[in-house]
């Protein structure tokens, strides 16, 4: 089947035509993902039976780690794999082209932040940069190179040089991205401390056991303080997701157009309402080939304007790479 018409997702323009796509979808994939129609059988919800957002069926993410989630046959030109323990299985996402993710992640940056070529990135990822299989490895990767900036990269365990650099670009007015996880960040700043003008700091989350929790207004404080920054911006993706949720502030996480987020109960997983935290379900339509519509293990509070809180994960013995912190 041609799935070509499906990367027009772009051109969406209006609720309705979003939900008339996502109807397409679940039927497509009704009909050519063995692991979701299983699913859709397994609650008794078919293509036909479901008239609004609140009747789509969502896969639970942990199907990710089981099972292939794919409705193509071919060779795929990539797998991402989430970071894992030795005693944990890695969810797997089968990519069949990366200009895809590439398309979706780099629409999703300009949609929030503008021009890519407009900034230098910076980036301190370390337990990730090591992997090469990370899908967050793969997207900064992407961005770095499109920013055409001699000064963007990795720094990983040259701190002093990411030090000198960061304070060289921001002091001469350069539009500046840092993109760190929280761990290594927090280290950053315990070692030097800034007043930065022109940079926008960007956590990822995750301690992966190097410190101390915190909670993420706690965790925003000390990196506003340490940088000299007003507001700490966050990213929100996996490795079971094309597209990322950011906040620019107060921990609010804001979808592209192509990207949607609800709560259901936590007592009836079929069950949504907006009006108190629940699990984080999410349509993403660019992962039309593999599942636009995941259940995810977060836990969030959904807002009237439509942004939405990440406030923890249902088990937490298990924290993934990509994922917000525990709190």
């Amino acid at each position: 089947m041609d799935l070509s018409d499906f990367r027009s997702f772009y051109n969406i323009k209006t609720e309705k035509e979003f939900e008339n796509f996502c109807f397409k979808l679940v039927k497509v994939h009704y009909e050519l993902n063995p692991i979701y129609r299983s699913f859709c059988d397994l609650i008794n919800t078919p293509p036909d039976s479901i008239n609004s957002y609140s009747q789509i069926p969502f896969l639970p993410i942990s199907f990710f780690k089981t099972h292939d989630v794919k409705i193509f046959c071919e060779k795929e030109e990539a797998i991402f794999q989430s970071s894992m323990t030795s005693s944990i299985q890695p969810s797997r996402h089968f990519i069949k082209n990366l200009s895809d993710y590439e398309n979706s992640f780099r629409k999703g940056f300009e949609y929030f932040y503008g021009e890519i070529s407009d900034y230098t990135i910076l980036a301190l990822l370390p337990g990730y940069i090591e992997r090469k299989n990370s899908s967050l490895i793969y997207m900064v990767s992407n961005l770095i190179q499109k920013t055409k900036s001699k000064h963007s990269g990795f720094y990983i365990n040259d701190l002093k040089n990411l030090k000198n650099t960061l304070e060289e670009i921001d002091s001469k007015g350069y539009k500046t991205l840092l993109i760190g996880v929280s761990f290594a960040l927090l280290e950053f700043i315990n070692k030097y401390n800034f007043n930065l003008k022109n940079t926008i700091i960007i956590e990822t989350g995750g301690m992966k056991g190097k410190l101390k929790e915190l909670v993420r207004d706690e965790l925003h404080e000390k990196l506003s303080k340490g940088f000299g920054v007003n507001n700490i911006h966050s990213e929100y993706g996996m490795t079971e997701l094309f597209s990322q949720a950011y906040s620019k502030e107060q921990g609010l996480f804001i979808c592209p157009p192509w990207m949607k987020v609800f709560t259901r109960d936590i007592d009836d997983p079929l069950f949504f309402d907006k009006s108190k935290p629940g699990g984080l379900n999410i349509i993403d339509l660019a992962n039309f080939n593999t599942c636009p519509f995941i259940a995810t293990q977060d836990l969030g509070k959904m807002h009237l304007d439509g942004s939405f809180e990440v406030l923890g994960r249902f088990d937490q013995s298990e924290i993934r790479g990509c994922n917000l912190m525990v709190i």
